[in-house]
């Protein structure tokens, strides 16, 4: 699966907030429907383009489609954003050690302050 085809589908809110939900498990369509507040066209619309990302897989069940998140295109993404990670990490730290070193200005008062 190409990486543009992958991120076009991470790309739209509703995609990712189906990929959320499914991160708690398997659903069925109607579940997700219900779950997320989209009609059932526009939930069998998203998850088409994620079933077709690899995002997703779908098995049948009686009458029922449900859906489960397929792990093995986020893996790919997590290895792809590994060194963007440690230069976020690196600046992160930084900016720790800098607000360690800084002065407390949250602290208490000392109790005569709040005297007249």
């Amino acid at each position: 699966m190409s990486d543009t085809v992958l991120w076009s589908a991470l790309a739209d809110a509703h995609r990712r907030a189906i990929i959320a939900l499914l991160l708690q498990g398997p659903r069925p369509v109607g579940e997700i429907v219900q779950e997320c507040g989209l009609s059932q066209p526009s939930t069998s619309k998203h998850l088409r383009v994620l079933r077709e990302a690899g995002l997703v897989r779908v098995r049948q069940e009686a009458q029922r489609r449900v859906y489960a998140l397929d792990p093995a295109p986020m893996a790919a993404l997590d290895a792809w954003l590994g060194p963007y990670r440690r230069l976020w990490n690196t600046g992160l730290d930084a900016l720790g050690r800098r607000l360690d070193a800084a002065p407390d200005d949250t602290a208490e008062p000392p109790p005569h302050a709040w005297k007249d």
